[in-house]
Parts: structure tokens; C-alpha cells; sequence
């Protein structure tokens, strides 16, 4: 794989994720957005004509987004730790590293943002009833790298991470929107999308690049009930299909390089506090530049990741 840069760990990261999770702006005037207890965790609610959503202040995490007369697209963890634990489920920012890829271990997995509060920096509706958001994580010290997100919920639900790069030097990075897709039952469902994608399989270690073969699924008779996948230069459209939910969940990328294919299965999940039986109830396809699609950003330069998420009845 390519070598990404090497992070240090912010010298403010530490009480950052110690500090209050309650926003530390007022809240833009808008009718349809509030500040609410969503399951635990301090959260931003969108209420449109179209759909409702919520975003955790906790990591800038959408933690739900429901489409008018249709169910929840994502699933959050019932057992979900407390804070500062980051939060299992939703659609988590792993930025600007995905795992721990090119880190050392004294970094916490997943990047920076997603255990620290986010600022909601402004909010407006469109002409359709839309609701666009724009989110930043604190800026973190020692870091030549700046985010902000970007969220329309209406129809469909945008999500728009943009870095720039602000120092002097160009820097390697990679990142993921890791989506957990509430699904009937994991072993149920299948992804189009990735047929004749190249893999690269964490349960080997990376070791060995493999083709996949027709539709995704956990019942992958070479490795069944669990995936750890990164399919590489993939294509930026997928089709999650639900018989069980009677839908389908179309993920259509930009910026995107690769896409993660993730559910630990029963044994895996048996170990995750978090998780539990949990695992039947999500898969997650992340949209991401992980594994050998990194993203190096000249001095100045910026990049977008961006993906929709649209429902359809199946």
C-alpha cells in the first residue's frame, strides 16, 4: 500500500474528548431544526417535509435518516457506550486516517473527529424543503489539515466531507464514511455494484488481491457470516438490496476511490460490547479512500468526498 503521511496525535485531542458535548454556538433559526436527546446523545434534528435526521454533536455523526413514510436507512447500537466511547452505528467520520492505516498505535482508530464535539456552523432550507447543514470538527493543533461537512437532507441524504490542506507540504491521507445500513437481517441482503471489483481481504491480511464474483453477500461460502473488505477503484454506485425491509439502499459516491465492505460477524460480534447480537441488524459499505486509494492534497489544495443515499421499495 502507499505510504500515507504519519500523524501525530493533536496536543489538543486529549480534552477535546473530554470536553462538553453540548453545542458551543446558538443555534441557527430555522424551522424544523432543534437540539434534542436522541437515544443518549446530544443531537442536531432536522424535521423537513421530505425526511427527518439526526447528527450527534459527539463526532459530526448522522445518526438517523428516515425518508418520509419509509424506515430508518441507519442503525444505531442499542448498547451503545457512553460518551466519550465513540458511538457504534450510524455513519461515523474516520478522517484523516481510516483504522489505523500508516499510524502508529499511540493514535486512536478512526481518525481524530469522531470522539470530539462538532460546531454546526450554519443551516438553510431549500426552495424543495431541503435542509442543508454545515459541520466542523475544533480544529486541532499540529494538523495541516482542515474539514468541513456538509449535510442536505430532503429526498435523498448528501454528505459532504471537504479537506484542505493548509500548511506548506503536501500530505497523504486517507478516510471513510462508515456507514452502518440498518438492514432485516445481514445474512439476508445483497450488494450490486462491486461484481469483477478487486478486494483486499482484512482476514488475510491484505495479503493477496481477489475478484469478486457476482453480488456481495455474507454468505460468501469461502468466509460466511463476516467481511472485512476493501474493494479498490470501485465504481461509485451500489445497490443495497433488503427483501426482508422490501427496499433498497442506492449509495451513489463522488471523491471516492473505494468502497468497505464491514460486519464482524456472530463470533466477532461477540466480543463488541457494543454489538452483540447486534450484527444481524447492519451491514456497512463505507465510502472511502482506504487501503491503496489514499488522496495526497497539495499545499492549499482540497478535496471532496462525497455520497447520496436514496431509498427505493423493492
Amino acid at each position: 500500500m502507499p505510504d500515507s503521511t504519519v500523524f501525530s496525535l493533536p496536543s489538543n485531542h486529549a480534552r477535546l474528548v473530554q470536553s462538553p458535548t453540548a453545542p458551543s454556538a446558538a443555534l441557527p433559526t430555522l424551522e424544523g431544526l432543534s437540539i434534542v436527546d436522541f437515544h443518549g446523545f446530544p443531537a442536531w434534528k432536522v424535521e423537513t417535509p421530505l425526511a427527518t435526521a439526526a447528527i450527534s454533536v459527539f463526532g459530526g455523526q448522522l445518526l438517523s435518516f428516515i425518508p418520509k413514510g419509509g424506515q430508518d436507512v441507519l442503525w444505531l447500537s442499542p448498547t451503545a457506550q457512553p460518551l466519550p466511547t465513540p458511538i457504534r452505528g450510524g455513519s461515523p467520520v474516520c478522517w484523516p486516517y481510516f483504522g489505523r492505516q500508516g499510524q502508529g498505535g499511540d493514535v486512536p482508530s478512526h481518525g481524530f473527529v469522531r470522539n470530539v464535539p462538532w460546531t454546526l456552523q450554519s443551516a438553510q432550507r431549500d426552495a424543495d424543503g431541503s435542509v442543508v447543514l454545515t459541520l466542523a470538527p475544533p480544529v486541532l493543533e499540529n494538523l495541516d489539515l482542515r474539514l468541513r461537512m456538509q449535510l442536505r437532507i430532503g429526498r435523498t441524504l448528501e454528505q459532504r466531507l471537504t479537506t484542505e490542506n493548509t500548511g506548506r507540504q503536501p500530505v497523504t491521507f486517507s478516510q471513510a464514511l462508515h456507514n452502518y445500513f440498518r438492514v432485516s437481517d445481514a445474512m439476508q441482503v445483497s450488494v450490486s455494484g462491486l461484481d469483477g471489483l478487486t478486494y483486499l481481504d482484512k482476514f488475510e491480511n491484505y495479503a493477496a488481491a481477489r475478484t469478486q464474483q457476482g453480488d456481495w453477500s455474507l454468505n460468501d461460502p469461502r468466509d460466511p457470516g463476516r467481511s472485512d473488505r476493501i474493494y479498490t477503484q470501485a465504481g461509485g454506485r451500489y445497490v443495497l438490496k433488503d427483501p426482508g425491509l422490501k427496499r433498497s439502499i442506492e449509495i451513489t459516491t463522488q471523491g471516492s476511490r473505494s468502497l468497505v465492505a464491514w460486519n464482524p460477524g456472530e463470533a466477532g460480534a461477540a466480543k463488541m460490547a457494543d454489538v452483540g447480537a447486534g450484527w444481524r441488524n447492519y451491514v456497512c459499505l463505507e465510502a472511502a479512500n482506504a487501503g491503496p486509494d489514499v488522496i495526497t492534497l497539495a499545499p492549499g489544495a482540497r478535496h471532496v468526498l462525497q455520497q447520496t443515499l436514496a431509498t427505493r421499495p423493492l
